[in-house]
């Protein structure tokens, strides 16, 4: 995969490295913090795009789940070299941090599976899932250390039998040879030649410490003398043979140990290509988590990759400015410099990392090292825009106001972006992916190779020309500086333009006039300046396009403490078109702020505005799912009601038919010549009452429907129903898009739209009255009378839960629909069952605004108050 070409002065000055030592604070393994040491600006479009979603992936995860539980030993590096050298054991304490490291692998792939296989999880992760792919599981191995080697690094006594039984064999020599030797320092013919009563180790064996004058008081082996030479290291001869028998088997033990570490080494050494797998899969998981945990760190965002040469970083701050990030980066220094350009950076750096503070406060705050968005206090986000036509961005303004910090901030982002890291931006940021980037900013004399600061400039950017590859950007600090001003500024835009006609964007910054005028008048060019408090002079930070910002070097070197006289001298000497100009881009400054003033104060508007129109909406939904609600319930009541009709129905009906046999039979008995009655009879009058109340039923639906095409408008004296309230009255006058409905012995104002026809409005409907109405069908008339107003007060004493709740139920219906919307239900106190099941009822009811128990002089808790909603 090829790198971003580019040199170590541009990387040194954008200071990539100090990102990377902040990304690899977030590593979790040794490989993974090599893995993210390697890591390098990428030139090829569909890898950036790739490692880009990956990082964006891992962070969702991480958003909504935990963090991967990877862990390692820090000698992890040196355990996996060891393994590749056949014949050679790992040691006890590597195999322990081994086995440490496969377990957590073997965690970690369980997690992301288990993400995987959540609701959610098919194919949402599909980064993670292939990497845990490649994750093999050691259990039969790390089980198999977990068992041979104890916690604190040892191997373990029945690690094998023969080890067991070596050590046993140990133990009961090591006993005896102790009892032999102390039994020397309780003697009283040999305790008097000792020079200590203790039994010590010489050589691997056990000695006495005797006395030196006494050497042969005591018969054995001397194995050595004190530094004075005042006592001797004594082995005697009655345990020589136990200490013999001692080192035999000691080196025994070394044997089956090392057989041991052996085998436990080699049982990886047996899958070589799971394990190298495995590690490659750890050090990638390992880099992707760690580029995640940085992009919530600097609250980072994806960038869009554009084809056009596009750079669009809206509210962009450099992450070297952010408190959290230098603490994980480290206090490496910036690149040397000792140009007023690079104080100028200096300064604006301090200045932007302390957000807007008063002069002469301390801006520094102190921040602990955390994971999370950085804290408030961090860099001011400046807008960064170079979209095309545009090839070339001059930034001007006065010194300690942002312009090399800006620069350095598009830079370090390009190189973060192709790098896989989010960058600290708004949503929307889009940016390039670059074959080239060289950034010449700083001071580039050199004494050693005669160059001067003009001079290490031009050969600096020589080198570029030299190197550069399309699409490039290239960054100029004051460009053509350092030299004669007319000279400079026209081998500036001369340099400027070179680079754009080659096909490289340009950011460049200038206090030139005549780069200012090149902006101002070249196509393809665009100004911005940075700029400042038209009343303290105090930068803002802010970057505004289409003009250019103004110096300010007299005023800010009046900040600084210059003698007031050398100021005035100062401004004596400019010219009077100096002067007229610098009046004109002051007001122009003033205008400018004004205008930013009054666009604050219109977005936030704005946003009042936004946020009234979403409750607006909100609200509006609330209340069209409570029509819906009581639509519903309107329509259940109505259906239940058919259904206890139907059912009387058929019980006259078959009332009905008993009789009619009973009375055939009479008169059967009486006159056997009289004509039968029909029970054909009785089953035309249940169709016919069975007709009436289906049409009933489809009249009840109209409520909830929509007008039929083309039907004709309502006029007045006709029969109407109002959608969504499902009342039924006479239309009594039409005024535009309102009209008047009686209903319910009152006059409704609705909307015409809401109107549905019901039926003619016959003189026999205007003579039932809006009480009650009657459907006809194959001469059989069924009159439905319309319910009256519910009482004030429902009385439930005695009655049965199921029962109750019936009726209230019902009552509740009734009151909504004639307007009541204060409600009182008597149930008494007795056991409670009543009343709790009300409550509940109640609690639920989407009609029911609040309910409570009575006053205490209006019957307490044996009534309950129901306030409807409106």
């Amino acid at each position: 995969m090829p790198s971003l070409p580019t040199d170590d002065a541009t990387l040194r000055t954008l200071e990539f490295d100090r990102v990377v030592a902040a990304v690899r604070s977030f590593a979790l393994t040794p490989i993974g913090r090599t893995a993210v040491g390697r890591l390098a600006p990428k030139t090829d479009l569909a890898a950036v795009a790739e490692t880009l979603r990956a990082t964006t992936e891992i962070a969702t995860y991480l958003d909504v789940s935990h963090p991967l539980p990877l862990e390692a030993p820090d000698d992890l590096e040196a355990t996996i070299s060891v393994l590749a050298i056949d014949g050679r054991p790992l040691d006890a304490v590597q195999l322990l941090g081994l086995a440490r490291f496969l377990r957590s692998v073997t965690a970690t792939a369980k997690a992301i599976r288990t993400a995987a296989g959540a609701a959610d999880g098919p194919g949402r992760w599909p980064v993670l899932q292939a990497a845990a792919d490649g994750l093999a599981e050691f259990d039969r191995e790390t089980a198999n250390i977990q068992r041979r080697i104890t916690p604190e690094g040892e191997v373990a006594d029945d690690a094998t039998p023969r080890l067991a039984a070596i050590r046993q064999q140990l133990q009961r020599l090591r006993q005896r040879l102790r009892g032999t030797l102390e039994s020397y320092l309780r003697g009283r013919e040999t305790a008097k030649y000792l020079q200590e009563q203790v039994v010590t180790e010489r050589a691997g064996r056990f000695v006495l410490l005797v006395r030196a004058e006494h050497r042969s008081a005591i018969p054995g082996i001397v194995h050595g003398s004190s530094g004075s030479g005042a006592s001797l290291f004594l082995e005697p001869l009655s345990t020589v043979e136990i200490n013999n028998e001692i080192v035999a088997l000691e080196e025994e033990e070394r044997q089956e140990v090392h057989r041991i570490l052996l085998d436990l080494s080699n049982a990886f050494r047996t899958r070589p290509l799971e394990l190298r797998r495995t590690l490659q899969s750890v050090a990638e998981l390992d880099l992707m988590q760690a580029r995640a945990r940085f992009s919530r760190l600097i609250d980072g965002v994806e960038p869009k990759l554009s084809a056009d040469l596009r750079i669009e970083l809206p509210a962009a701050r450099h992450p070297l400015l952010m408190p959290a990030v230098v603490d994980r980066a480290g206090t490496a220094a910036p690149a040397a410099a000792s140009s007023v350009d690079a104080a100028e950076a200096d300064s604006s750096r301090e200045e932007l990392a302390g957000s807007h503070e008063e002069p002469g406060r301390s801006d520094e705050e102190p921040s602990a090292s955390r994971e999370g968005p950085a804290a408030p206090g961090g860099p001011v986000p400046v807008d960064i825009l170079l979209t095309p036509p545009t090839g070339a961005l001059m930034v001007t303004g006065p010194n300690t106001g942002g312009k090399t910090v800006a620069l350095k901030t598009a830079g370090l982002l390009a190189l973060m972006a192709q790098a896989g890291l989010h960058v600290p931006a708004a949503r929307g940021a889009s940016l390039p992916v670059f074959r080239s980037l060289f950034a010449d900013i700083g001071d580039e004399q050199s004494i050693a190779n005669s160059l001067s600061t003009f001079s290490g400039h031009v050969a600096h950017i020589v080198a570029m020309d030299a190197r550069l590859r399309t699409p490039a950007l290239v960054l100029l600090d004051e460009v053509g500086a350092g030299t004669d001003p007319l000279e400079g500024g026209a081998l500036g835009a001369a340099i400027v333009d070179h680079f754009r006609q080659r096909g490289a964007l340009v950011l460049a910054t200038t206090h030139d006039d005549m780069l200012k005028s090149y902006a101002a008048t070249t196509e393809g060019v665009v100004g911005a300046g940075f700029g400042f408090d038209p009343e303290t002079y105090a930068p803002t930070y802010r970057l505004t396009y289409g003009s250019p910002g103004r110096s300010l070097a007299l005023e800010i070197a009046t900040r600084l403490g210059v003698t007031r006289s050398i100021i005035e001298d100062a401004r004596a000497r400019r010219s009077a078109r100096e002067a007229q100009l610098a009046d004109h881009l002051a007001q122009v400054e003033r205008d400018l702020a004004q205008v930013s003033k009054e666009r604050d104060a219109l977005a936030a508007e704005r946003r009042v505005l936004e946020h009234e129109r979403e409750q607006l909406a909100a609200s509006a939904l609330a209340l069209k799912e409570r029509e819906a609600t009581a639509r519903e319930r309107l329509r259940s009541g109505v259906d239940a009601e058919l259904r206890k009709a139907r059912r009387d129905i058929d019980a006259i009906v078959g009332d009905l038919r008993k009789r009619s046999e009973a009375l055939e039979k009479r008169v059967a008995r009486k006159d056997r010549s009289a004509p039968p009655v029909s029970t054909g009879h009785t089953g035309a009058l249940k169709k016919h009452a069975v007709d009436a109340l289906d049409t009933i039923a489809g009249g009840s639906r109209v409520a909830t429907s929509e007008p039929p095409p083309n039907a004709a408008p309502p006029v007045p004296g006709t029969r109407v129903q109002v959608a969504g309230l499902g009342l039924d009255g006479i239309l009594a006058t039409i005024n535009g898009n309102d009209a008047e409905v009686e209903a319910l012995g009152k006059r409704i104002h609705v909307r015409v739209r809401d109107l549905r026809p019901v039926g003619p409005a016959a003189a026999g409907s205007a003579a039932r009255g809006a009480g009650s109405r009657s459907v006809s069908r194959g001469g059989v008339t069924v009159n439905v009378a319309e319910e009256s107003a519910p009482p004030l007060e429902l009385n439930l004493i005695g009655f049965r839960v199921d029962e109750a709740l019936a009726r209230v139920e019902k009552y509740v219906d009734r009151a909504m629909l004639h307007e009541r919307r204060e409600l009182r239900i008597v149930h008494g106190h007795g056991t409670g069952q009543l009343r709790r099941a009300i409550a509940e009822f109640l609690t639920d009811h989407p009609l029911v605004e609040k309910y409570s128990a009575a006053a205490p002089e209006h019957g307490g808790s044996g009534v309950t108050v129901i306030a409807l909603k409106d």
